[in-house]
């Protein structure tokens, strides 16, 4: 190899190490530049005055074996209020449950709760199937009932969800455009108070939060599987089962409403808490389950390019959310294995142009350290800024951590790819904590 090749090799090596951090101020920069902008307050002027504000809403809880919380959170749904004269139900779709979901279901009598019981071999045929069972009942009983389809809202929240008390409020705003099909809340953490959830609300409360910001600008927000609330009306324009099979149905659901011409709002005035997954193993689990769904996703690239309801710049960021994880895992193969060749040649006296000496090897361990701790610490200053809800020592802590929850979520993508490629598409359920009971609102 000769010098300038290593110079070649360093340059582009130093190039893709400094992506990241630079991609994070990027992001910052963009997302806190649009919030409380003039287009921001335009918009949503118009989203406030607009005449399509919906007066019907269903919560549906998608309940598999959920008995540890699925009182908690029927609790918490039947407490949500919307816009004066409107009316909010809940619909808990027990999915073939075998624990003692049902007998707590059965224990919860209220006049707004409705439960489906759902047998095999129907049931557990995936989290979509449920979701699209319960629709087909409210799209049947909101026609008996006489109520425009576009007036009706389906709210999914997850077993261990629990909405602000605004939720109903800020999506009645935001669909006063008829042209808003569905609206996404922020996600937040509860049992932050241990490491592993402190760092996942670091993720959700400020770095999925800023992606989510920034695609409010393009109009290309992504639905989650946790707080995503769709007007009846968009759901019935894509037939009869919007939700797929996909390991990520959410995120299906939200490309296909966007290559409909369809427009995704997201709001972090109201938010959803789910609990954080504190166990390695099954973290990884639930990550991988995740990468398989985005890798699934990827055969809609070709659709979207082709079509004339999205803008450029915002396929751009659609391209880079369901690539980059992929493209993220080679680069850090890549960045390995120059490392270990570089430590390989030191040892055997035939050193790397890029790496002659020890010191050079320290010297760019060192930079790779302070690059891989930076965009951590930054998210912890914004994570601060707009929350202010957490003690300040343990998110530095997470912020510390942060890194190796992005190793094991590389280790999780490899994982999906493998199963992917063997055909496995068979998924878990999330483990879930027991927490202390709710009191149940009797109006």
């Amino acid at each position: 190899m000769s010098v300038s090749d290593g110079w070649l090799i360093a340059v582009a090596g130093y190039a893709i190490l400094l992506a990241w951090p630079l991609t994070t101020v990027i992001l910052v920069w963009f997302a806190i530049r649009y919030v409380g902008t003039h287009r921001a307050s335009v918009v949503n002027r118009k989203l406030a005055s607009g005449g399509g504000r919906p007066d019907h809403f269903w919560i549906i809880v998608p309940a598999l074996n959920e008995e540890a919380v699925v009182a908690n959170t029927v609790t918490a749904a039947l407490g949500l209020r919307g816009p004066a004269g409107t009316l909010s139900r809940v619909l808990v779709v027990d999915d073939g449950s075998d624990d003692r979901t049902p007998e707590v279901l059965a224990a919860i009598s209220h006049p707004r709760l409705h439960v489906m019981r759902r047998e095999l071999p129907e049931a557990r045929q995936g989290k979509g199937e449920a979701l699209n069972a319960a629709y087909r009942f409210i799209a049947g009983l909101t026609e008996r009932e006489g109520v425009p389809a576009e007036r009706v809202v389906l709210g999914i929240i997850d077993g261990d969800g629990q909405g602000s008390d605004n939720i109903l409020v800020e999506v009645a705003r935001l669909m006063g455009d008829t042209k808003v099909g569905a609206v996404q809340a922020q996600v937040r953490i509860r049992n932050r108070d241990k490491l592993l959830g402190a760092v996942q609300d670091l993720e959700f409360g400020a770095i999925v939060d800023a992606c989510q910001n920034m695609r409010n600008a393009l109009d290309t927000v992504g639905l989650g599987g946790n707080g995503q609330f769709s007007r009846l009306s968009t759901l019935i324009s894509l037939g009869t089962a919007p939700w797929s099979s996909c390991l990520v149905e959410d995120m299906e659901l939200g490309l296909r409403m966007h290559l409909s011409g369809m427009s995704i709002r997201y709001t972090s005035r109201a938010s959803v808490t789910q609990q954080a997954v504190v166990d390695i193993r099954r973290l990884t689990r639930q990550r991988t389950r995740w990468a398989q769904g985005n890798l699934q996703c990827a055969r809609y690239l070709g659709s979207l390019f082709a079509s004339g309801n999205i803008a450029r710049t915002a396929l751009v960021e659609i391209f880079h959310y369901l690539v980059s994880p992929w493209a993220n895992a080679v680069v850090t193969i890549l960045l390995t294995l120059t490392g270990a060749v570089g430590t390989l040649g030191l040892l055997i006296g035939h050193p790397l142009p890029i790496l002659p000496t020890w010191f050079a090897l320290g010297e760019s361990l060192g930079i790779w350290l302070v690059v891989t701790m930076f965009p951590g610490l930054v998210w912890v200053l914004v994570h601060r800024a707009k929350r202010a809800d957490e003690a300040l020592p343990r998110m530095l802590l997470a912020a510390l951590a942060y890194p190796a929850f992005l190793l094991l979520g590389m280790a999780a993508t490899y994982r999906a790819l493998g199963r992917q490629l063997t055909g496995k598409h068979s998924w878990a359920k999330t483990e879930r904590l027991v927490e202390e009971p709710l009191a149940l609102q009797t109006a």
